[in-house]
């Protein structure tokens, strides 16, 4: 049945404040399933599903998974998700907000490989990303559907204006691949933007230790990034100009350098090099 036709048989129709837009095609569906590798090599992986939605990705993963954690934010599409997968022993339905939910704790009593998996609501996707990047020591894999914009900015190299903080963090955890586009016409309702599939591959180890000096680092840099890092890092941190300038030249780094120029290997040595100096504060 069709997601417009489900949501009718229930007298529900998408809710524009939750972002909801229902993925269609199965066949897509089974794509984003294979990518998430969970039956790559001997016993299949678990998958912590954020936004189950209708449970179209759902079916999908059951096809490739172990066992999976379907976690839904929408009260009144619980009972549909219970409804469509009553008797499947290997799925865990969680009322839940995916922006909140301990990740790490859904994931841990299944065996590896360890994945996340979602379509992604548009207007929160950057912190679901960042929650995986959190959560990146956790997970094996992560494999998300986003809007085509934030692909890009996932994937950006240093030098482009779709090179932000979002790039920085990510790839500091993930080495990050576009694995394929995707259509408005795959979705319920139609949405106004392409999307695209994207696959994170946790670093070992991270680039960056991700604490507060390093998202401190990056965030200021970024914050004001038409100035040149020595404007933009006034206050960095409660330092005076003098330790910011001996830390820059430390790392190798000009102040006179705007920070879309910067790799993640860049950021990762400025924090280096006033993380000690800050925590002796």
């Amino acid at each position: 049945m069709s997601s417009r036709r489900l949501l009718a048989a229930h007298g529900l129709r998408p809710k524009k404040s939750f972002g909801q837009n229902f993925l269609e095609d199965p066949t897509l569906c089974a794509k984003i399933a294979t990518l998430c590798g969970l039956a790559d090599g001997g016993e299949r992986g678990r998958v912590v599903e954020l936004g189950a939605g209708l449970g179209a990705l759902t079916a999908a993963l059951l096809e490739q998974a172990s066992t999976v954690v379907a976690v839904e934010r929408d009260r009144d599409l619980v009972p549909i998700l219970t409804e469509r997968f009553a008797g499947e022993e290997r799925l865990t339905i969680v009322e839940a907000d995916a922006a909140k939910v301990d990740v790490a704790a859904l994931l841990e009593p299944g065996p590896a490989p360890r994945v996340l998996c979602g379509n992604l609501p548009y207007q929160i996707t950057g912190r679901l990303v960042e929650r995986a990047v959190q959560q990146a020591t956790a997970i094996d894999r992560a494999v998300f559907m986003v809007q085509r914009e934030v692909a890009d900015r996932l994937c950006a190299p240093p030098g482009g204006k779709d090179y932000g903080a979002l790039s920085v963090f990510t790839q500091a955890a993930f080495v990050v691949e576009r694995a394929m586009k995707v259509g408005a016409g795959a979705f319920h309702p139609r949405p106004k933007v392409d999307s695209a599939v994207v696959v994170l591959m946790p670093r070992r180890p991270a680039l960056a230790v991700e604490d507060d000096v390093f998202r401190a680092v990056v965030k200021d840099a970024f914050g004001q990034r038409r100035k040149t890092l020595r404007n933009a890092y006034k206050g960095l941190l409660g330092l005076d100009r003098d330790t910011v300038a001996a830390a820059a030249e430390a790392a190798e780094i000009s102040l006179d350098a705007r920070a879309e120029t910067l790799s993640v290997q860049d950021f990762a040595a400025m924090a280096a090099r006033l993380r000690g100096l800050h925590a002796g504060r």
